[in-house]
């Protein structure tokens, strides 16, 4: 995964420039249909029952995995194809922190449900 320009400005400040930044308490998993880029702005899944859902992580040397699987309630209508994730600090609206290209697209359909399993979402600086 890549950092936005939002979290590298960010940790920047914070580590250089002694601007503190404080964490999100909670960080949220969203689906695009298109790469959202590090300025997010990518498009979304929207509708069909879709809400970005919570995830957590655990840091293990340089790299951050997710603790738990990540899954989404099931469409109630096409998502489209989904070709990235991204991590966000807020279930609505909020900063885009991370994103990547899903190994593999995949297009969701009614009836279709989206699952990340446990590790399977991992950020790492190098």
């Amino acid at each position: 995964m890549s950092f936005s320009n939002y979290l590298e400005t960010k940790v920047l400040g914070h580590v250089f420039g002694a601007t503190p930044y404080t964490a999100a308490g909670t960080l949220y998993l969203a689906l695009f249909t298109t790469n959202p880029a590090e300025d997010g702005s990518g498009t979304e899944v929207t509708g069909g029952g879709y809400v970005r859902q919570s995830v957590a992580f655990t840091v293990t040397g340089n790299t951050a995995s997710n603790t738990a699987a990540v899954e989404y309630a099931t469409a109630t209508a096409n998502y489209g194809t989904v070709s990235h994730v991204g991590v966000y600090d807020a279930s609505t609206s909020g900063n885009l922190l991370a994103y990547a290209a899903l190994t593999s697209s995949k297009s969701i359909e009614i009836g279709d449900v989206f699952r990340v399993p446990t590790g399977d979402l991992d950020i790492t600086l190098d």
